[in-house]
């Protein structure tokens, strides 16, 4: 029998999506030396004073997107083969889609629209046996999926 979340999805055998269900594509390209994706945004919501003590209402301003990759070195230097000179931050704009394909079947799709690299930096220490990279993104907007 299937138990139901309260978003009304059932849960097929109780599983929730993990990280092996996840699916990163950088620029259309499937990425597999990842070890980690984030991404929101925020939008200024303020309340709206008229008459009396209590906001007679709300107003929305802008949306700010943020991200951030981090990825293996060795993904890092495939990136940067693509670079005239060698510089991440002078990449063209790219599209990043995050897919949630759990055991449900349920797909979801996140796109990360045209971001740029701000920063492409290493940091070793003794005792290293890899290295991930950080590499914060500037987008434009994120279209959040939907269960298709």
């Amino acid at each position: 029998m299937a138990t139901v979340i309260n978003n009304g999805v059932p849960m097929v055998n109780g599983m929730l999506v993990a990280w092996a269900d996840i699916v990163v594509l950088v620029g259309g390209v499937p990425v597999t030396g990842i070890v980690g994706v984030e991404y929101s945004d925020e939008q200024e919501i303020v309340n709206k004073w008229g008459a009396g003590r209590h906001p007679v209402g709300r107003a929305k301003g802008r949306i700010t997107p943020s991200a951030k990759l981090i990825l293996y070195q060795e993904e890092v230097q495939a990136l940067q083969a693509h670079c005239p000179n060698g510089r991440l931050q002078d990449l063209p704009p790219i599209e990043i889609q995050v897919s949630y394909l759990p055991d449900s079947g349920i797909v979801v799709t996140d796109k990360i629209r045209n971001c740029h690299i701000s920063a492409n930096a290493r940091k070793w220490k003794e005792g290293d046996t890899g290295q991930e990279v950080e590499l914060p993104l500037v987008p434009s907007h994120i279209e959040w999926g939907k269960a298709a």
